[in-house]
């Protein structure tokens, strides 16, 4: 356990090994500045963790989706080409999931703590750090389930509570134990195969399953904690309140799918997305949750095909703690009360792995080049990881919640832009006969065109002397 007082004050500090924290290690030691990186595994591990392994994922498809159309694929493009290490393991990882980024999370974990643990300029310590270090330069990077000991002395340091949410893990079982003469291989609206199993559900067994989920047991939270769960992460049991067939048209909808055996669409279907590269582990998509152990043997245990289902992973919640952004960081991601001190990943605001990983990058490349006496360079406006320190920046502090990047963030397009776009689909016709819009995919491909152009000049002026970033 390590308090304020540390004895490698020549190095910068960097506290948490998730994806934030390795990524910003990574960047400062590829530019020629000495780390120490402290982690609190093995010594205490959170309820999400399973391994001593750093940068460990919930599930294989943590990372999302890997379009240009979703912003999170912009996202992922940017730090490809800005170098980033998260991503450099994550494609060499990658196992099949459709249009998204899917890992094996067990080679993706090794596969950084790897290039972590052989780099020169990076040394570790397995140790709990309780206090902000008091150090010339230090990020915090310690995530989502920040130590409790080290929360309270960050709070302090801000002069006001951490703000919190709850986020639930889906549950995983065995591909061995999944009945596949009822539960069919596709993914939607694809004729042939797909990267998906689905468990159908006729409208009695879907009406069954909401009645056993309404009434199941739950783990409570403390009488302290407010249930202030993501709406992008809501546990199926609070989804199911909000309607009976909220599920049927959220998370369990059935379209683009048909049941082989009944050559119909299902009344609703459960999602099964491929956890691991040899497709041994299945996650139960959308299926997040709060449910006792027990209760969700016996709830997933009645889907059509799952009845003899073994679980390799139970289905949890979990606290996750972030600040309010707008009012306690500057645009560098540096505390405001506390000069040198900088934050990344969830913790300074954002929601969702990659967004974490791209603010250990932005951290860290701003980091080295204080530590050097270089100018501070933004990302611009334009690119996503710019969007990302807008919202940090501009968000309403009064209602401040994390935010996945999503292309509403983005600064709107140049209208003259827009008017041609709109002009050469109506072929030069009459102001009458053009569209009055962009259809969103078109916008949203001309919004990831523009970001691209812009990263160029930014790539260029941020990357390591000598490195050959593609």
């Amino acid at each position: 356990m390590v308090d304020s007082a540390m004895d490698a004050r020549e190095n910068v500090v960097v506290v948490g090994a998730g994806l934030a924290g390795t990524e910003a290690a990574w960047q400062l030691a590829e530019r020629d500045i000495d780390v120490v990186l402290y982690d609190m595994k093995p010594e205490r591990k959170s309820p999400a963790h399973a391994s001593d392994d750093f940068a460990e994922l919930v599930c294989s498809n943590s990372l999302r989706a890997d379009s240009l159309a979703n912003a999170v694929g912009l996202l992922k493009e940017e730090m490809r080409q800005l170098g980033s290490l998260i991503l450099r393991v994550a494609d060499r990882v990658a196992v099949p999931a459709g249009k998204a980024l899917a890992v094996d999370r067990a080679r993706f974990a090794a596969g950084v703590t790897e290039a972590i643990e052989s780099h020169p300029r990076i040394e570790i310590r397995r140790q709990r750090v309780t206090r902000i270090p008091d150090a010339p330069l230090v990020i915090l990077a310690t995530g989502p389930l920040t130590d409790s000991e080290l929360a309270e002395d960050l709070s302090k340091t801000l002069g006001e509570d951490c703000l919190y949410f709850y986020d639930a893990i889906s549950p995983t079982i065995y591909a061995d134990s999944i009945d596949e003469s009822i539960v069919f291989r596709a993914s939607r609206y694809e004729e042939e195969g797909g990267d998906y199993l689905n468990v159908p559900l006729s409208r009695n067994e879907y009406e069954d399953f909401v009645d056993r989920l309404l009434h199941a047991e739950t783990v409570p939270l403390h009488s302290f904690e407010a249930a202030l769960y993501f709406e992008g992460c809501l546990p199926i049991e609070e989804m199911a309140r909000r309607g009976r067939d909220t599920l049927a048209f959220g998370p369990m909808k059935p379209v683009g799918l048909v049941d082989p055996r009944t050559g119909r669409r299902p009344h609703a279907v459960v999602q099964l997305r491929q956890e691991d590269r040899d497709g041994t582990l299945w996650n139960l998509v959308g299926c997040q949750t709060k449910l006792r152990v027990g209760e969700q043997k016996r709830l997933f245990r009645k889907l059509p095909g799952l009845g003899d289902a073994v679980f390799a992973r139970f289905g949890s919640i979990h606290r996750n703690t972030y600040v309010n952004a707008p009012l306690q960081l500057d645009a560098r991601l540096e505390l405001k009360r506390r000069p040198g001190v900088y934050l990344a990943g969830q913790m300074a605001g954002v929601e969702g792995y990659v967004e974490s990983a791209a603010l250990g990058f932005l951290a860290g490349v701003g980091v080295a080049r204080r530590a050097k006496g270089l100018p501070h360079e933004a990302p611009p406006p334009e690119t996503a990881h710019g969007a990302l320190l807008r919202h940090l920046q501009n968000a309403d502090a009064r209602h401040f919640q994390p935010m996945n990047v999503n292309y509403g963030l983005f600064p709107p397009l140049e209208q003259a832009v827009v008017e041609a776009a709109l002009l050469g689909a109506s072929g030069g016709g009459t102001r009458r006969g053009r569209r009055r819009k962009l259809p969103k995919r078109e916008k949203n491909e001309m919004l990831a065109a523009r970001a691209l152009d812009r990263l160029a000049g930014y790539r260029d002026r941020v990357r390591p002397s000598g490195a050959g970033i593609p």
